[in-house]
C-alpha cells in the first residue's frame, strides 16, 4: 500500500509540475500588445480610389467564424460539444463561399471579424491572404490580431494554436491604420490563453476637406460577465467622440456582442439556457450617434446546437436562440440611406453579413 501511495504521490507531483510549467511557459509567451500600435497597410495605394464628400459609399461587415462555424457546427463555449468544428474541406468550402459573396456585394469597404492567419482550428490556412487574394477589387488591406496564443490548453481535445483577428478591405486610399487595445476582463492565468481585443482604426482622407472618414472595425467581448463589454464600449465611445470633435466622419462596425437599445429585437426572445448578449444603451452615446442595424433577420445564431437538419419548427426563434448584434454606429454628419442584414441562413458562418449604404451630409 505504501508503494502504491508513493507512486500516486509521484504521479501527482509530476502532473502539478507539468501544469505549472505549462502555465509558466504560456505566460512567458503571452501576446501582450501595446496600448496603440501602427499597422501595415497592405496593397497598392496607386490603385486606390479617392473619397470625396459628394460620394456615396457602402460598407459590409461579417463575422465569418474562422470559416469553421457553418450550419454543421456547434461550439463548446456556447453550450455545444465541438472544439474542432469543421473538417479542412469544410473550412475551405466556407472560405470560398465568403469570398464569393463579398465579391458579389461589391461594397466599398469590408469589415471581417474572426479571420484566421495560422490556427489549428482552421488547419493553418491563412484566411487573410486567401480572402484578400480573391477580392482583388480592394486595393488596401489592414489586419489586427485580437487572439494570438501559442497553445490554448483546453478543453480536451485542446483548441491549440490560435492566430486570428480582424480584417478591413478598402477600395479607397487608407493613409493610416492603428490597433487600439481594449480592456481585457480576464485575470491571470485565464487571461494568458484568452483574446486580447482591440479597435482597428483606418483613416481615409475625404477630398481636399482636410477631414477623414474614420473606420473602426471591432469585435467586442463575448464570454465575460458583462463588465468587459461595458469597459470596451466606453473606450469605443470616448474614441469616437474625440474623432467627431475634430470634425471627422466616424463609423464603427462589426460584432458588438450586444443588443442595442434603439433596435427592436423582440422577434428573437432570449433563452435562459443560452448565451446572453450584453446591452448597449445608445443614450450613453448621445444624440450625435445613430445605431444602424437591421432586425428583419437575425445577424447571429446560437452555436449551442447544430443548425443543419433541424425542422422549420425547431429553427423558429421560439425554439432556437438568435441575436441582432452585428451592425454599425454612425456619426450624425453622415446619412445612412439603407442597412440590411443579408440572410444567408447561417450556412457558412454563425453570423449573417450586414450591408450599409452611406453618404456625407
Amino acid at each position: 500500500m505504501k508503494k502504491i501511495l508513493k507512486v500516486i504521490g509521484l504521479l501527482l507531483a509530476v502532473l502539478v509540475l507539468a501544469v505549472g510549467g505549462g502555465i509558466a511557459l504560456l505566460t512567458g509567451l503571452e501576446y501582450d500588445p501595446p496600448a496603440t500600435e501602427n499597422l501595415e497597410i497592405a496593397g497598392s495605394a496607386e490603385n486606390a480610389k479617392t473619397l470625396d464628400e459628394k460620394d456615396a459609399f457602402s460598407i459590409l461587415t461579417w463575422n465569418i467564424g474562422y470559416c469553421a462555424l457553418g450550419d454543421n457546427a456547434d461550439f463548446f463555449m456556447d453550450g455545444g460539444e465541438m472544439v474542432q468544428s469543421a473538417s479542412e474541406d469544410r473550412v475551405i468550402e466556407n472560405m470560398n463561399a465568403v469570398s464569393k459573396f463579398v465579391k458579389e456585394q461589391d461594397a466599398d469597404f469590408v469589415f471581417i471579424q474572426e479571420v484566421d492567419k495560422d490556427s489549428k482550428r482552421s488547419y493553418g490556412i491563412d484566411q487573410t491572404a486567401e480572402i484578400s487574394g480573391e477580392l482583388t477589387a480592394y486595393s488596401q488591406q489592414t489586419f489586427a490580431n485580437n487572439f494570438k496564443v501559442a497553445y490554448v490548453p483546453y478543453p480536451i481535445p485542446t483548441i491549440g494554436k490560435v492566430d486570428s483577428g480582424i480584417l478591413t478591405l478598402s477600395k479607397y486610399e487608407v493613409t493610416d491604420s492603428q490597433r487600439i487595445s481594449l480592456p481585457c476582463p480576464f485575470k491571470w492565468p485565464v487571461r494568458v490563453a484568452n483574446l486580447k481585443r482591440c479597435l482597428m482604426v483606418d483613416r481615409v482622407p475625404v477630398g481636399t476637406s482636410g477631414k477623414e472618414l474614420v473606420l473602426v472595425n471591432l469585435h467586442l467581448e463575448a464570454f465575460d460577465d458583462g463588465e468587459g463589454k461595458i469597459a470596451q464600449t466606453k473606450v469605443l465611445r470616448e474614441f469616437m467622440d474625440a474623432e467627431l470633435a475634430k470634425g471627422n466622419y466616424v463609423i464603427a462596425g462589426g460584432d458588438f456582442n450586444q443588443h442595442v437599445s434603439t433596435i427592436d429585437t423582440s422577434a428573437y426572445p432570449l433563452h435562459e439556457d443560452s448565451w446572453q448578449p450584453g446591452s448597449l444603451d445608445m443614450k450613453d452615446f448621445g444624440p450625435a450617434w445613430t445605431c444602424a442595424m437591421d432586425p428583419s433577420s437575425p445577424t447571429c445564431r446560437s452555436t449551442s446546437l447544430v443548425l443543419k437538419g433541424l425542422s422549420a419548427a425547431e429553427r423558429s426563434p421560439e425554439n432556437f436562440p438568435y441575436f441582432v448584434i452585428d451592425g454599425f454606429i454612425v456619426s450624425n454628419n453622415l446619412e445612412v440611406s439603407d442597412v440590411e442584414t443579408q440572410d444567408l441562413g447561417f450556412v457558412n458562418s454563425d453570423h449573417n453579413p450586414v450591408l450599409m449604404k452611406v453618404s456625407f451630409k
